[in-house]
């Protein structure tokens, strides 16, 4: 006769062979983790929000791309969301909790928040919530300040730590060599440098894991650094707008979108998601390219084709092709292939992606002219022209300018497309408008605009423009509409014989 004891240990063996078909399937975890649409607080809840479903998918992604095998050690999984108020970090840290204790034994987790206050109040909390609702709570002990598994409470655990700088030892030394090691962030715009680097430490064994979560209320800092700048490449980023999300009070929304504008400060931070604006030294200001972002994109039927290819060097910039057509630079989306796609001397797939691009004969995708930087880009040049593709330049951008009010080539680029953008129409992306409004400029001794280099950038911490400067580079130098070779031609062949001719 089976015992009390026996029936349990039977059940939790089922239970473990449930959730653990999830390892690497999130988003479906929490679809069945928890008493959705059944009496109780999740009776009327059906699931993940629209946004919160396709982050889940993409760590599901994230894991099996890894392919941990138990032993050998993994790049960890880097997720970074910034948003406005309201969407639902808090309920995504429960779920992200639940989900790495309930399918991965031994694994420990250290959660934080920007204050005390916040942790203790809001995200510690939401995570306590949703273990209690969990199909595995019963596995767990929840505490104040700690979760651990009831069986193994010393090597199966999560627990709760401040940020302050001075408390950065309580982030050392957490490792998971045969599980996951992981953390995170909640509020991570405040969160001390001290502490990330301290994270950094935890997770160099196993199937390490990091996530952090915030409105972006600094342009400095770790946080930023990895949502908008220098560090973007190495983390998948989102920007989440509190007015896409389901839940969030729209009516308040409309209330700060009409007392203190769309561009301000207040509603790029809490509503948006985005950095508050830079410094005076900025050379393109946010508030023309949110114009842009908003404009609708105009034409004329003879506006050549432009594109413009900023070539990467390897490593974490992007090749990045960008097209224009008139004062629409948005119908077209631009082409962003990673720098390490095209490290080294094999450039075949970037040469094949290249001509697909100049051979499209459609009229809308016929490419007039395409300017490529030289920097790193002469032998894609030299290619593209050996294969017969004649319409294709190369371009310096510390070239001399022609523009005597410009110190040389990415400076006028630069500067014709800031003009621009009074009134053309680019794309919403939050990596274009990152890019566009991240370079300083000033002035040098013979008065003319420099734009800050990408080495300075970088220096402190903001993104290499990629996207920018292969926009700017349409901007080389005037291409004609295509077809006034064709009427020049028949012009001149139809005075051929006359005395005009």
């Amino acid at each position: 006769m089976p015992t009390a004891t026996s029936k349990k240990a039977h059940v939790d063996i089922e239970i473990a062979e449930f959730v653990g078909q999830f390892y690497a399937d999130p988003f479906n975890f929490v679809r069945c983790a928890y008493p959705w649409r059944q009496k109780g607080p999740l009776e009327t809840y059906d699931g993940p929000d629209i946004w919160q479903a396709d982050l889940l998918k993409e760590i599901g992604r994230e894991v099996r791309s890894r392919k941990f095998n138990g032993t050998d050690a993994v790049l960890p999984v880097r997720t970074a969301i910034s948003s406005g108020h309201g969407v639902g970090k808090s309920t995504l840290s429960g779920w992200l909790t639940n989900w790495i204790m309930s399918t991965r034994p031994h694994s420990q987790g250290t959660v934080t928040a920007n204050t005390f206050p916040q942790l203790a109040s809001k995200t510690w909390p939401a995570i306590a919530k949703w273990t209690r609702m969990c199909v595995t709570a019963h596995w767990f002990e929840v505490g104040a300040s700690k979760i651990y598994n009831k069986s193994f409470p010393d090597s199966w655990f999560v627990t709760a730590q401040t940020c302050r700088a001075e408390n950065s030892e309580a982030f050392h030394g957490q490792h998971a060599a045969r599980s996951t090691s992981w953390y995170l962030f909640d509020e991570a715009s405040a969160i001390p440098d001290e502490i990330w680097a301290a994270a950094e430490g935890g997770l160099t064994d196993g199937e390490p894991m990091i996530f952090c979560f915030g409105n972006p209320t600094r342009n400095t800092g770790k946080f930023h650094r990895v949502v908008f700048g220098s560090e973007r490449d190495r983390w998948k980023q989102r920007t989440i707008d509190s007015r896409d999300c389901r839940f969030t009070n729209k009516t308040l929304i409309e209330e700060w979108i009409a007392d203190w504008g769309e561009d301000s400060d207040f509603v790029r931070v809490r509503v948006r998601g985005i950095a508050p604006r830079a410094g005076d030294l900025q050379f393109i200001p946010n508030d023309l390219v949110w114009e842009a972002q908003r404009r609708l994109p105009q034409s004329l039927p003879d506006d050549p084709l432009i594109a413009g290819f900023d070539v990467s060097g390897g490593g974490a910039a992007w090749n990045v092709i960008s097209f224009r057509r008139g004062y629409d630079a948005r119908s077209i989306p631009a082409i962003r292939i990673p720098g390490e796609h095209t490290k080294g001397s094999d450039r075949s797939a970037m040469v094949a992606k290249l001509a697909e691009i100049m051979s499209d004969t459609r009229p809308e995708h016929r490419v007039s002219m395409l300017f490529v930087d030289a920097a790193f880009g002469a032998p894609y040049v030299e290619r593209l022209k050996s294969m017969g593709f004649t319409n294709v330049i190369e371009v310096s951008f510390g070239a001399p300018s022609p523009d005597r009010h410009c110190a040389n080539m990415r400076a006028y680029m630069w500067s014709k497309m800031k003009t621009w953008l009074e009134h053309g129409a680019i794309n919403t992306s939050t990596v274009l408008e990152m890019d566009l409004t991240g370079p300083g400029c000033d002035r040098n001794r013979s008065d003319k605009l420099v734009l800050e280099s990408k080495q300075d950038m970088l220096k402190r911490g903001v993104a290499s423009p990629d996207e920018a400067d292969s926009l700017a580079l349409t901007f080389a130098h005037h291409v004609a509409p295509p077809e006034a070779t064709d009427h020049a031609d028949r012009f001149r062949n139809s005075m051929a014989g006359s005395w005009m001719g």
